[in-house]
């Protein structure tokens, strides 16, 4: 598929970048750009090669949210099969198998800053904004947002993220736990670039297991989620990667990973 509102390179060996390529509307959501963003998000779940995703946007911002010049006027029917779309584009990104980093800079508001929320960590530029503005258009976050806010802030801090619909600060992100580092912009890209060559680097069966129990053992009481935990390692232990790692630090040399 050739893409018109995001593009799709290798940021390095086995990590790709994804960017909203709408600079001149600060990279709006519209609904070619969520077709395109579900195409690609189906595509790398069946890439047995991949380490990470990095998601960024080109030009000032990471990405305003959903184009509202777009949105005007819809009917509701429209309005409805536009969310739909949405819907199953931030789901193919929550079911990407590897970590996802996003590297923000400018604005990452509304549907963005969800999509931020949807990635495994954050990395922000300083000067870099968030904010879910959704009740003060009379809704509220609809791709996640209210529920991957409270998983990382608690509740508390989020009703009051979301009922005063105020922006926040990349320190304040910072500060809160919806970032892991906040850095000079010019040191955006390849400070997050280095993050995932540490991940490319590591074992790809034990990086795509961690993340696997992290997300699925959420739900679970300790007992189950400790069960979920134990399935993956016990099936890690058995590997040629593991015997790659083990020997590889008694000989003193650095492991080729082969993911089997």
């Amino acid at each position: 598929m050739t893409y018109e509102t995001i593009k799709v390179e290798e940021g390095a060996p086995g990590v790709t970048v994804i960017a909203f390529n709408r600079p001149d509307v600060a990279n709006a959501l519209s609904t070619q750009m969520g077709r395109e963003l579900l195409d690609v998000w189906s595509k790398l779940r069946g890439d047995d090669s991949l380490r990470a995703v990095i998601l960024r946007g080109e030009g000032k911002h990471f990405q305003a949210g959903a184009d509202l010049k777009e949105r005007n006027g819809m009917s509701d029917e429209a309005w409805a099969e536009q969310h739909r779309l949405f819907e199953a584009m931030i789901r193919a990104q929550l079911a990407c198998p590897v970590p996802v980093i996003a590297a923000v800079q400018g604005a990452a508001m509304g549907g963005g800053c969800e999509m931020t929320l949807a990635c495994d960590f954050t990395y922000a530029a300083e000067g870099a904004r968030f904010g879910l503005p959704e009740a003060g258009l009379g809704i509220i976050p609809g791709l996640g947002g209210t529920q991957l806010l409270t998983r990382a802030v608690g509740p508390r801090r989020a009703i009051e993220i979301l009922t005063t619909a105020q922006p926040f600060t990349a320190d304040q992100a910072l500060a809160w736990g919806l970032v892991s580092g906040v850095v000079p912009p010019e040191a955006l890209l390849d400070t997050v670039l280095g993050v995932a060559r540490v991940i490319a680097s590591k074992a790809p069966l034990s990086v795509r297991g961690a993340k696997r129990v992290v997300h699925g053992g959420q739900d679970l009481d300790l007992a189950r989620a400790m069960d979920l935990e134990l399935t993956v390692y016990n099936h890690l232990f058995t590997t040629h990667d593991r015997r790659e790692g083990v020997g590889a630090f008694n000989e003193k040399r650095t492991p080729a990973f082969e993911g089997r």
